[in-house]
């Protein structure tokens, strides 16, 4: 599908007790009126206002991921379209980050602009948004929504591989950090020996499954870039390696380095948040919902990079969990379900029309 030059944004968010269960939901349109993508998610316990300009942000980074150069966005928050136009200060100093992360996509695009609507001029994505406040007070399931054509193709008959572009998501092999239980985000700590003889195996498992991989794409930290050698030393040929800033981990912030339990016994309430919210962050780090955002990212970009082709992809827990989530349409407890194994690979297919098989999940069979 070609760029669309102007698409229309209608978004929506709302918690059902201000703060109380909350989500959002967002819909790009063509000009011409068509559906292009719908996005929705439970946010967990929020605040209207929070869900209104997470619905905001979903428009519109599901509008960079299209390629639109214009934009025209339609809520029915006064409040959120205001202060994005200019005329109403931020006060609230908790929406503030979320007002720059939306003026950050703005400035991508030639031309945005803002208009009030009345709800009843918005009830798709409001439609959208009530069934993930649904999901978040445990009423229905929901699931982060893909582009519009990813949920036209249905069969239950294998689809030929032609087309598509196959992705093989591998986590780094094990750290010092890994075998301790501590949260590793940002910190460039190395594999220890265990993690490079599990990067070496996974490198030959990956060029059994995939012996005409054309690259490798890694996260910019070492112990991703030093699996990410070893998979290309196996698989031969030359075969670069590319770095993707997207696939890094997320940012845990005051927690770097710590373990579960002495997250709890210093931020108790802040963890428990954090875990009921993916838009809460750790102090000083980034929400899972800002990561959920850079892995759709770096998806985009690969499916454009290797159409037809077979691609490596070795990155962090954070990041392959939120690309199997979209993957899956996995709900808003799809994070704290999944475990993913150092060096453990999950492989998945997409095609232009946005049909999606995952194929494995976690698979460990190199390392027993």
């Amino acid at each position: 599908m070609s760029a669309p030059g102007r698409v229309v944004i209608e978004a929506d968010g709302g918690a059902r007790g201000n703060p109380g269960p909350a989500g959002y939901g967002a819909v790009v349109r063509a000009g011409s009126g068509d559906v292009l993508v719908e996005r929705s998610e439970a946010l967990g316990i929020t605040t209207n206002n929070v869900a209104e300009y997470r619905g905001l942000i979903a428009g519109l980074q599901a509008a960079v991921d299209l390629g639109a150069a214009e934009a025209d966005v339609r809520m029915d928050s006064k409040l959120v379209v205001e202060q994005m136009s200019g005329r109403w200060q931020i006060k609230n100093a908790g929406l503030r980050p979320l007002a720059a992360e939306a003026a950050s996509l703005v400035a991508r695009f030639d031309r945005v602009s803002f208009t009030w609507v009345p709800r009843e001029r918005n009830t798709h994505a409001d439609a959208l948004a009530n069934a993930a406040m649904d999901a978040a007070a445990g009423i229905a399931p929901v699931a982060t929504a893909e582009p519009a054509a990813a949920s036209a193709p249905r069969s239950w008959e294998p689809r030929p591989l032609e087309g598509a572009t196959r992705m093989l998501l591998v986590r780094h092999g094990e750290t010092a950090f890994t075998s301790q239980g501590r949260y590793s985000g940002r910190g460039d700590i190395p594999l220890s020996t265990v993690g490079e003889a599990q990067a070496t195996a996974a490198g030959v498992l990956v060029a059994a499954r995939a012996p005409d991989a054309v690259a490798v794409v890694t996260s910019p930290l070492d112990r991703c870039r030093s699996t990410a050698a070893a998979i290309a030393a196996e698989l031969g040929g030359g075969v670069p390696i590319r770095v993707d800033d997207d696939l890094v981990e997320c940012d845990f912030g005051e927690w770097e380095g710590l373990t579960f339990a002495e997250v709890r016994a210093r931020w108790a309430v802040e963890l428990d948040a954090w875990l009921a919210d993916p838009s809460v962050a750790p102090p000083g780090g980034e929400s899972f919902t800002a990561v959920a955002t850079r892995a759709r990212r770096a998806t985009t970009a690969l499916l454009a990079a290797y159409p037809s082709s077979a691609v490596v992809v070795v990155s962090h827990v954070s990041p392959i969990k939120l690309i199997l989530q979209d993957a899956l349409a996995g709900g808003p407890g799809f994070l704290h379900r999944l475990y993913l194994d150092p060096a453990g690979v999950s492989t998945m297919d997409r095609w232009p029309d946005g049909g999606v098989a995952v194929r494995t999940v976690n698979d460990t069979s190199h390392l027993r």
